[in-house]
Formats: structure tokens, C-alpha cells, sequence
């Protein structure tokens, strides 16, 4: 099922101004909500898991929550956030990813066998060296679940080839503080390239895509037309990457 996209709420300055003081924000910047279509990435159950730019903890409680026995260790910059997260799951280590020395924190090789990185990937200066450095926390047959925003998404191709638009807004695909951008194709790259084997993929619809996206989920070849904008030949497995939001990715270490 298709989730409602996150919708910027009403401020009056632009992001800009309000969202780029990642340590600094209040622990109600950052939603408070579990993202449950991950879940449908997950293989097995978890036991022993690291969850890269864990938030204010609500996913990971939902992650203890459902498989009773797993302990999560969780990432997080905010400070704010972090002190929410720390009364929900097993242990926070407040700082950037980047600036994390493993070793000091206590965390030894092969420890882990999983690895959530949801919506953090995108906010990273060097995703690709994150995914090299963590790797060695990770048990051989570990598996790694991201979620991760799509560019390629219908709705941004039309506003950026038709309006000229590129907004950056608080929250949603274009977050003022997402760095990098992925198609499906560029995601499976990074992961063969940083030592991972591609497993699977679960696409999380655009709520304003989901009716375009089940009227023609059954034909061979679909033309979709976007006022000016039309794009022809469309295959379903095209089709389902335009109109996502966002995929939700599980490898292994290579």
C-alpha cells in the first residue's frame, strides 16, 4: 500500500533558514512515525542490529517490538534525538556517522546481523565510504536494509523538464538535507561497489502516483503523459520505478 508523502508544514521561512542544523534540532523536527513498509524488506528475524541514523528510536522500538529478543544499537547525530532515542532502544552513540571510530565505541567486528540504513544514505557526504567502513561490523551473512528516496520519480522528471523546477523543501524526496540522489539502477551500483550483493527491492508508491501506477500496472507498454511531458514505451518495471517514492533495498555482504 502506498504511504502519504511527507508534507512540509506551514513555515514561513524557506528550509534553508530552519533545517540544516542537524545537531542542533529540536527532537520534533525530526517525524516521530515508523516508516512499516521496511519491514517487508526485512529477511528472517533480526537479532543483533545497527541502525545507521536512528532518529528519535521509533523505529527501532518498532523493530523490538516485533521481534522480542533483538538488540539495537542506533546512530544518530541530533542530540535532541538521541536522548528520545535512548529511552527506546538498547544504545545511542551520539555523533555523525562519519565521525564515528567504531573501535572506541565498542563495536567489534562481526557483530551485527543487520544493518538498517533508512532515509540516511541520501544525507551523507560519502554514503559509498560509510557502506565500505561499516561493513566489517557486519556478521558474513548479515543483511542490510535500506531505504532509500528515488529520483526518478515521475513527478519530480515533469516539474524539473517542464517547469524548471528543483525545490528543496523540508521534508519529502527533496529534503533540503539529502545530498545525494538514486534511481534503482545507480543504488544497486553503489552496494556492488562498496562490497555488498543486491538482493531484493520493495517499491513504496508516491501517494499521488498510486491510482496512475495501478490503471496500468497490467499493460506491456503505457504511455504516460504529464501535461507537457510525455513519455512513451513506459515498461511495467518502469512504470513502477516512476511512480515510486522511495525503495526499500536488502543486500548481504559479497
Amino acid at each position: 500500500m502506498a504511504e502519504r508523502p511527507l508534507v512540509d508544514p506551514d513555515r514561513s521561512a524557506p528550509a534553508w533558514r530552519t533545517c540544516l542544523d542537524i545537531e542542533g534540532e529540536d527532537a520534533a523536527r525530526y517525524p516521530d512515525t515508523v516508516n512499516t513498509g521496511l519491514f517487508a524488506a526485512i529477511a528472517g528475524a533480526p537479532r543483533r542490529v545497527l541502525e545507521l541514523g536512528c532518529a528519535a528510536g521509533a523505529f527501532g522500538a518498532a523493530l523490538k517490538a516485533r521481534y522480542p529478543g533483538a538488540t539495537v544499537t542506533g546512530i544518530e547525530a541530533g542530540h535532541a534525538a538521541a536522548a528520545v532515542a535512548a529511552t527506546r532502544i538498547d544504545r545511542v552513540i551520539r555523533s555523525r556517522i562519519e565521525e564515528v571510530n567504531f573501535a572506541a565505541a565498542g563495536l567489534a567486528h562481526g557483530e551485527f546481523d543487520t544493518l538498517i540504513a533508512a532515509d540516511i544514505l541520501e544525507h551523507l557526504v560519502n554514503p559509498w565510504e560509510t557502506l565500505v567502513r561499516v561493513k566489517p561490523l557486519l556478521a558474513p551473512d548479515a543483511q542490510v536494509v535500506a531505504s532509500i528516496p528515488n529520483v526518478r520519480n515521475a513527478i519530480l522528471i515533469a516539474a524539473l523538464a517542464v517547469n524548471g523546477r528543483w525545490q528543496y523543501r523540508e521534508r519529502g524526496l527533496l529534503d533540503i538535507t539529502h545530498l545525494r540522489f538514486f534511481t534503482l539502477e545507480e543504488i544497486r551500483r553503489m552496494l556492488e561497489e562498496t562490497g555488498y550483493r543486491y538482493e531484493n527491492h520493495v517499491v513504496n508508491l508516491s501517494f499521488p502516483l498510486a491510482d496512475l501506477y495501478h490503471r496500468n500496472a497490467n499493460r506491456e507498454k503505457i504511455t504516460l503523459e504529464m501535461g507537457r511531458l510525455t513519455i512513451s514505451d513506459v515498461s511495467p518495471a518502469e512504470l513502477s520505478e516512476l511512480c515510486a517514492e522511495q525503495f526499500f533495498v536488502r543486500a548481504r555482504p559479497a
